[in-house]
């Protein structure tokens, strides 16, 4: 490894045939990881390079043989832009998936994460994003509160269109900040402006409920003064029992007008959106909870979700886990 840190403008590099060297450094600038060599005849050849942009940070990676990583939750968000070769992967419950030079990989902050396969050719650029930074990105840009995590399409489209046009972007950062050169990338002047298009091209180039709306001409309209009341009283207390109709007494205006405006502005009911915030507060309590000393049904019931089952259901179609498996994890 080089004598250089990731301190935001230098990169890291690694080249090793050890994995636990590999695993190790997977590890302190990505994810807590587990990987298994598909071919054992075959010599792993690690080639690395990482740097950091603040809520950002980039790798180049390649291993030169096929492995399986798990991954389990990554707690950001990421895409694994694909520079050659495929990538074979899932995330939480959703469908087995392969990423290749024309179709990268978009993963959630939540749900377990295994890739199945990373071919001996395939070489990739690694993109992890602050999950905070990106949603409280959206927010600003849309003027009002985002669901968590911001659902994004699992799939970003590296050949025409936007996508095509991020990709080069991050290409081009990649090469600038991982190089051994000092590029314009590394001048602090730049930092930030570059953090700010690499979250706001994501925003607008991949698949998401508010893209149509960050796409209006003029931009996208704020939401009305009610609609943010009422979000924000949903945030302030999601444990307690609220109605649309004590909504609608708290805000000013008619239950009707304030179902349309969540769905308008936030893409959900307020009823959903109530939803969401609860099992986050839960997923966020049984992260850190002691197995012996909490339950999940004590987590579920301090949150206002009377029934265990949908608790349960909602739980893993939101996370990709179940509620125990949470809790287990957290020891």
């Amino acid at each position: 490894m080089s004598d250089s840190d990731i301190d935001g403008t230098r990169p890291v590099a690694l080249h090793s045939s050890d994995l636990d060297e590999t695993r190790l450094v997977l590890a302190e600038h990505f994810y807590s990881n587990f990987v298994d060599m598909l071919e054992p005849s075959e010599s792993l050849d690690t080639r690395l390079r990482v740097t950091s942009l603040g809520p950002v940070t980039i790798g180049d990676v390649r291993f030169g043989t096929d492995l399986k990583v798990r991954l389990y939750e990554l707690g950001a968000y990421h895409v694994d832009v694909i520079l050659s070769g495929r990538l074979e992967w899932q995330q939480g419950g959703d469908e087995h998936r392969v990423a290749t030079g024309t179709s990268g990989a978009v993963f959630q902050p939540v749900g377990d994460t295994v890739l199945h396969r990373w071919t001996g050719d395939c070489r990739l650029l690694a993109v992890k994003i602050d999950r905070s930074a990106l949603e409280t990105r959206l927010a600003r840009m849309l003027d009002t509160p985002v669901g968590s995590p911001v659902p994004l399409s699992p799939q970003l489209d590296q050949s025409h269109g936007p996508g095509r046009t991020w990709t080069n972007m991050v290409r081009t950062l990649a090469s600038d900040a991982l190089g051994e050169t000092h590029g314009l990338t590394r001048n602090p002047l730049l930092a930030e402006p570059l953090q700010e298009v690499l979250l706001r091209g994501l925003l607008l180039a991949g698949d998401h409920p508010y893209r149509e709306r960050l796409a209006t001409p003029g931009g996208p309209c704020p939401a009305p003064r009610a609609i943010r009341q009422a979000i924000d009283l949903l945030h302030s207390r999601p444990e307690q029992p609220i109605t649309i109709a004590r909504l609608a007494d708290a805000t000013g205006v008619s239950e009707r007008a304030l179902q349309a405006g969540f769905q308008r502005y936030v893409g959900l009911s307020p009823t959903a959106y109530l939803r969401q915030v609860r099992l986050d507060r839960a997923h966020d309590e049984l992260r850190q909870a002691e197995p012996g000393r909490t339950t999940v049904a004590e987590v579920a019931h301090r949150w206002g979700f009377a029934h265990l089952g949908r608790f349960a259901g909602s739980y893993r179609a939101r996370f990709g886990v179940t509620p125990s498996q949470t809790l287990d994890a957290s020891a």
